[in-house]
């Protein structure tokens, strides 16, 4: 089956265009991620994270001395959305991700659903197109729910009416939020590479915890590899190599280098997980 519009010929003649209508097909999946239950609940726990972090900062008054972004937020509270982006970039964005993706396909096999749907006139690619816009929503929401949740708390309960970058110089407000706004699109892109290697692992598989457990678990033996200095030649390769260098957006200028490196590793993950999604789905036994 390929992607174009399947037509059936019908005992009377009449050619019938059989082909479901890709805005419904997308509308549908989109509204099911959004009324599962899991995922909300997931969105509430991020929104959570920020404030306690926050919570606990502006109660203890941060760690005394140093120059982190734990540090930074004392008084800063536009740094809160960044250290919390960083902080969940680590496991719970890719693990919410994941969770997402290994429903997408994986989820649908063990549900004995996959089959109806790669029956269904959609078309194969399609299918797997749908399934990927389903992921990045998820991600978008919940890399959106950890910033708004910063911005809101750094603003309420740490207190602020600008931003003191890294480098010492202070931003004023809409600039400040900029700086946010970037940091979260950066992030969003992250996770959408990692979402397209989930997709693709879900592709091959019929157990969901499988593609948990492989995409975050690359993601820790990523981690791991880049500490040991005798590797340091494949850092390259990593997706996860410059995943702390999202607080570069707060230094003044902006450390453009490993935030562009960044962005072009997010990409070739995305590239090589959707392709390979694809030509499985275009493969897989029906």
């Amino acid at each position: 089956m390929t992607g174009t519009a399947a037509r059936v010929e019908l005992p009377s003649g009449i050619r019938q265009r059989a082909s479901a209508p890709f805005g419904r097909v997308v509308g549908s999946e989109l509204s099911w991620i959004l009324h599962r239950p899991r995922n909300l609940l997931a969105l509430l726990g991020l929104a959570v994270i920020p404030v306690l972090i926050g919570t606990v900062l502006a109660i203890t008054g941060g760690p005394s001395g140093g120059t982190g972004l734990f540090s930074a937020v004392a008084g800063n509270g536009l740094v809160l959305p960044v250290l919390a982006l960083m902080l969940t970039q680590n496991l719970l964005l890719p693990l919410i991700t994941a969770m997402v993706a290994a429903d997408g396909l994986a989820g649908e096999a063990a549900n004995g659903t996959l089959r109806g749907l790669l029956l269904a006139p959609i078309g194969r690619v399609r299918l797997v197109v749908v399934k990927a816009l389903g992921v990045l929503l998820m991600v978008v929401l919940a890399v959106g729910v950890v910033a708004l949740s910063g911005v809101l708390t750094g603003l309420l309960i740490v207190g602020s009416d600008g931003l003191v970058t890294l480098s010492g110089t202070t931003l004023p407000l809409g600039e400040a939020l900029g700086r946010v706004a970037l940091a979260t699109a950066w992030c969003a892109v992250q996770m959408a590479a990692v979402g397209a290697i989930a997709l693709a692992i879900s592709a091959t598989t019929e157990h969901s915890l499988l593609v948990l457990i492989a995409t975050v678990g690359g993601l820790i033996v990523f981690g791991v590899l880049e500490a040991i200095p005798a590797l340091e030649w494949l850092k390259p390769i990593f997706i996860t190599a410059d995943w702390y260098s999202i607080s570069d957006v707060l230094s003044d200028p902006i450390r453009w280098n490993n935030l562009v490196d960044g962005l072009w590793r997010a990409g070739c993950y995305t590239l090589v997980g959707f392709s390979a999604a694809v030509a499985r789905m275009a493969t897989k036994d029906t």
